[in-house]
C-alpha cells in the first residue's frame, strides 16, 4: 500500500489470517510526514482498542514500526521505528493477547529482559532497557515485524484449546 495521509486516516486493525500479518516487514528508509502520521494513527487505534502495543503490519502496512504503552497511561506512548532487540536475558511467562487475534489469550514464554534500540519520529536513536511486561510487549510487537503471531507460539495443547476460535477467525476472513 502506498502511504498517503488520506489512506492513513482510514486504517483499521487487520485480523488473523490476513496475509500481511505473516510477512516480514521492510525497514523504513526515510521518516516522512506520512510515517509520522502512520505512527500517530497507530497510537490512536491502540488506545481505541484498549491495547498496549500495535505494529504497523497489524494495520496493513508492512513496515518496521510499532507503538507501545504498557502502562496504558495517557502521554506514555512510545513510537519505535526500525527497532532492533538484543541483550536477551532470563525467561518469563506471561499471558498475552493480540489485537489482531481477538478472543485468544495464552501464556507465552519470552526473555525476561532485553534492550531495544530504535528511532523516534524525529529520527533520533534511543535505547530502552526492558524488563517484565515491557520486555514481553516489545518482543511481541517485534515478532509482528517478523511475521510471527502468538498462535505460532502455542503448544499443541493450547492449539487444541483455541482451535474453535482460530477456525472462526479463518472462516470470517
Amino acid at each position: 500500500m502506498k502511504l498517503s495521509l488520506e489512506n492513513i486516516a482510514h486504517l483499521k486493525i487487520c485480523l488473523y489470517p490476513d496475509p500481511v500479518l505473516s510477512k516480514v516487514a521492510k525497514s523504513i528508509e526515510v521518516i516522512t510526514p506520512e510515517i509520522v502520521a502512520l505512527a500517530n494513527k497507530m497510537v490512536d487505534l491502540m488506545h481505541e482498542a484498549k491495547g498496549i502495543g500495535l505494529a504497523a503490519p497489524q494495520v496493513g502496512v508492512s513496515l518496521r514500526l510499532f507503538v507501545i504503552n504498557p502502562s496504558g497511561e495517557e502521554g506514555e506512548d512510545i513510537i519505535l521505528i526500525n527497532p532492533k532487540l538484543d541483550n536477551f536475558e532470563g525467561q518469563s511467562e506471561i499471558e498475552e493477547g493480540c489485537l489482531s487475534i481477538p478472543g485468544i489469550h495464552c501464556d507465552v514464554k519470552r526473555s525476561a529482559s532485553c534492550v531495544v534500540r530504535a528511532q523516534d519520529v524525529a529520527g533520533a536513536i534511543f535505547e530502552i532497557d526492558c524488563e517484565a511486561l515491557l520486555s514481553h510487549v516489545v518482543q511481541h510487537e517485534n515478532d509482528h515485524l517478523d511475521g510471527i503471531l502468538i498462535i505460532d507460539k502455542l503448544s499443541t495443547l493450547q492449539k487444541m484449546k483455541h482451535r474453535k476460535a482460530i477456525k472462526e477467525l479463518e472462516r470470517d476472513f
